[in-house]
């Protein structure tokens, strides 16, 4: 098992700097997944750690040894590609003892280790089989197997589900969380989806622009996210951002978001908002969850106030609506049962427990 640190990393390609100068710990055993939009610089990151890129600066560091010029075949790293990349001509078992057949480890102890693989993954029957016969599920199982047979110190994962349906995705996710369960290796994850991030992790790291925005649990991440691009990445559908200002209300504070809708800021935040009463260039964040039908008896610090639903979603278990606030769009989650219709006013609930000021020029939350 490895502990795996890097100190002020940096990636530039000519001109462009992918990474920038992140700093990041990884424990021993600890499943971390790198997650952002497109271009973030999650999956430059997770190469040099592999070592198929070379770093520009700073240390990548495992178990106290810096690997900046440890070759990939030596770094005792298995990596999970997003197209498998399995030799067709080869077996399932082929596929699987590749990397142990190249290292001349014994007979015996090759065949071992793929069965234990082929059991924790549940493709024993599929051995004998080339990978055209296969589905894209065990594909991924197979480039799985192949990474576990080897027994790394490090698994690390190029977004290996994004090339599986939906329902697979959802399958596969959860069969990638109970294999960690039982082969507990430190472990690497790159993705650009979100559910995925939180759904597996431990610990979350969110990147944007080669950066690291914030570190944390999934938990941690939802419910106190440090910047908006945090607040507004994670959760689906994502954060309502609306302007505000700040209003002193006798010993309290008020939240103005128009000149019909002023909400009440919980008595705990007070202290700490109050510097900002007055001031421009500050956003009100709740998420579409926290935003209900109002309800009798619905909780403290539950606020009150009437919307004019301009389109509603209805999803089974609940209804998606949507209504505007001071002409920007915010989006609602309530009870199938509430009523909700196009085109008429509902009574919503906004909980305030669970409100974000953010301010809008550093992006920072308050």
């Amino acid at each position: 098992m490895a502990q795996v640190s890097l100190h002020k990393v940096v990636k530039r390609f000519e001109d462009t700097e992918a990474v920038r100068g992140i700093d990041l710990e990884i424990a021993d055993k600890e499943f971390v997944v790198l997650v952002g939009p497109s271009g973030c610089g999650k999956s430059t990151t997770l190469r040099m750690i592999a070592g198929l890129e070379d770093v520009t600066d700073g240390e990548i560091v495992v178990d106290g040894v810096l690997m900046n010029d440890v070759p990939p075949k030596d770094r005792d790293m298995a990596m999970v590609f997003q197209n498998y990349a399995l030799y067709p001509h080869m077996t399932v078992y082929e596929n699987m003892s590749f990397g142990l057949r190249l290292k001349r480890y014994p007979k015996d102890e090759i065949a071992r280790r793929v069965q234990e693989a082929a059991r924790i993954l549940d493709i024993t029957e599929l051995l004998d089989r080339k990978p055209r016969q296969l589905s894209g599920g065990q594909r991924q199982r197979v480039a799985m197997g192949r990474a576990i047979v080897r027994n790394p110190k490090v698994f690390l994962f190029d977004e290996p589900l994004s090339n599986l349906d939906a329902k697979l995705r959802v399958q596969m996710r959860t069969e990638i969380k109970r294999v960690h369960q039982k082969v507990r290796t430190t472990t690497v994850y790159v993705t650009h989806d979100q559910v995925e991030a939180m759904t597996l992790a431990d610990r979350v790291v969110v990147m944007n622009r080669g950066q690291i925005e914030q570190i944390g649990t999934p938990n941690e991440l939802y419910h106190a996210p440090a910047t908006r691009f945090v607040a507004g990445f994670i959760g689906s559908p994502s954060m309502n951002f609306l302007p505000c200002r700040l209003e002193a209300v006798g010993e309290g504070l008020q939240v103005r978001l128009s000149d019909q809708i002023a909400f009440p800021v919980p008595p705990e935040r007070v202290a700490r908002y109050r510097p900002h009463v007055g001031r421009g260039g500050i956003l009100f964040g709740l998420r579409p969850e926290h935003i209900t039908e109002a309800r009798p008896n619905g909780g403290r610090h539950v606020a009150e106030f009437d919307a004019f639903l301009e389109v509603t979603e209805p999803m089974g278990n609940e209804t998606m609506v949507f209504f505007s606030v001071a002409g920007k769009e915010v989006c609602a989650r309530v009870s199938p049962n509430a009523g909700a219709r196009e085109g008429s006013p509902l009574r919503m609930g906004a909980h305030l427990d669970h409100m974000h000021l953010i301010d809008e020029a550093s992006g920072r939350v308050l």
